[in-house]
């Protein structure tokens, strides 16, 4: 057993098992002509259950070719350009390549003695993107798991940061279409959902700067505490960014911490055109990145960046084996003492080697280009009498839904366009997503691939109303 470690008496075998299945990816990507073979549930559960886990295959040409089967074949492919539904991006090659650096080598970010040029990098690429926001010379921050981590670990520090004990009076603000992460990391943090102020938004789906506004007044009026405003730079839905500067001066005014949860918008970051659509960041105390959303990493490479750099230390706790006191009067930077995680990969390295190989202008145009193919998408439902587009794009976002001239009834309508995603999604033909607007079904685009074009967001659309006729059809057929 001891030929299946990986050491030095071993590299010769890592090279050609690795290159073994690089090769099968690759031919698959290759070969793949849509984002998904439609397999079922009850199809597939068959093939995995009747794996016995105790009886080995030996070898990893026998594993490839079970892999084969039981996921290569049916996996959804984040980079066909008919994958439109969720903030799944395509990833690009320098980043895939440090995954297979960063797993062979496999160092743990908590500690210096685990990881040492990791930690630094890792580092460096926190200054880097503090820089890029604008959060000034005291900023830090740490890299996470995904938004949701580095959402609850910003308003961690928000209720440490608040003027009370009592955690009764503390209330968040966060819009009506924030992530569910913001009542999650509520219910988590021990102050309960309904601590989580929801305020109204806008025709374009922006927090309504008057509406918190009040909200704010009335906090302080009873007395309470004013824990944090949660503003979104891309809300999930909608792709829709919060009015940053008037929220800053908000918070100024009333003293609360503010959390720009940009997950999806950071790509903005690097953006060549849409940079000042996320104009007022600068002004968060904290910031939460999903790199493997707008920045073309794989999955996972997130961070929370903070303004003030003494406020980590409520993620810090020293334990005697791995960062003692000593250590931090001894300068040596260990990263577990700004995480809630211990153990930590060094997801940092994906993006260190795509900033080295492709440069940030290189990412930057990438998102700029799903940003205008949303604008372009938006103008051909806009055209389209066949549907009802919610919102311009902010980002690369389009929700809307299908609405037949023939038919008035909402409930049906609804159906209609549930049965026409799910129909979708079984053929393999494309994947689109769906969410409620105003108690409605509706579909969404999430446009992250460069290489989608608007035939083939045309084509989708042209597919949807196939399936939603055919439903209404058979629907009035079994009526009559």
């Amino acid at each position: 057993m001891r030929s299946h470690l990986l050491n030095g008496l071993t590299a010769e075998r890592y090279r050609r098992s690795v290159t073994d299945g690089v090769e099968r990816v690759a031919a698959k990507l290759a070969t793949t002509d849509r984002p998904f073979t439609g397999v079922t549930v009850d199809a597939l559960s068959p093939r995995i259950d009747a794996i016995d886990l105790d009886r080995p295959l030996g070898d990893t040409t026998a594993v490839l070719d079970e892999l084969e089967d039981v996921y290569l074949r049916d996996a959804v492919y984040f980079h066909h350009p008919r994958y439109l539904a969720h903030l799944n991006c395509p990833v690009v090659i320098p980043a895939v390549l440090a995954e297979a650096v960063l797993s062979a080598v496999n160092s743990s970010l908590d500690t210096w003695d685990q990881s040492a040029g990791g930690t630094l990098i890792e580092r460096r690429l926190v200054d880097w993107t503090t820089a890029r926001i604008g959060l000034g010379p005291a900023a830090d921050g740490v890299f996470t798991s995904g938004g949701t981590q580095s959402n609850l670990q910003a308003l961690l520090l928000a209720r440490e940061e608040a003027k009370t004990d009592d955690l009764s009076e503390l209330r968040v603000f966060a819009s009506e279409v924030s992530h569910f992460s913001v009542q999650k990391s509520a219910e988590l943090l021990g102050l309960g959902q309904d601590r989580v102020v929801s305020v109204p938004v806008d025709h374009d789906k922006r927090m309504q700067t008057v509406a918190l506004a009040h909200e704010l007044e009335r906090c302080r009026r009873d007395g309470l505490v004013p824990m944090a405003v949660v503003a979104t730079a891309g809300t999930t839905d909608f792709g829709s960014i919060d009015p940053l500067p008037e929220i800053a001066e908000l918070c100024e005014q009333y003293g609360a911490w503010m959390h720009v949860d940009a997950a999806y918008g950071c790509g903005l970051l690097a953006s060549l055109k849409y940079r000042d659509r996320i104009a007022g960041i600068e002004h968060a105390d904290s910031v939460t990145v999903d790199y493997h959303k707008s920045f073309f990493q794989p999955v996972s490479s997130s961070a929370v960046l903070v303004r003030d750099a003494d406020t980590l230390r409520h993620a810090t706790y020293h334990a005697e084996y791995l960062n003692p006191r000593r250590t931090v009067r001894e300068r040596i930077p260990n990263q577990v003492d700004k995480s809630l995680q211990t153990t930590r990969r060094f997801d940092a390295l994906k993006l260190w080697m795509t900033l080295r190989t492709m440069g940030a202008d290189g990412i930057g145009q990438l998102f700029d280009e799903v940003c205008d193919l949303a604008r372009q998408g938006w103008q051909l439902l806009a055209a389209d009498p066949r549907y009802d587009v919610v919102v311009e794009p902010t980002l690369s976002t389009l929700v809307f839904r299908y609405v037949p001239a023939a038919v008035t009834d909402p409930a049906r309508i609804d159906r209609a366009n549930l049965h026409a995603r799910k129909a979708l999604f079984a053929s393999g033909d494309a994947a689109v997503a769906g969410t409620k607007v105003g108690g409605r079904h509706y579909l969404k685009f999430t446009l992250l691939n460069p290489e989608t074009t608007t035939a083939d967001i045309a084509a989708v659309l042209d597919l949807l109303a196939g399936h939603a006729e055919q439903y209404l059809g058979e629907s009035l057929d079994r009526a009559s």
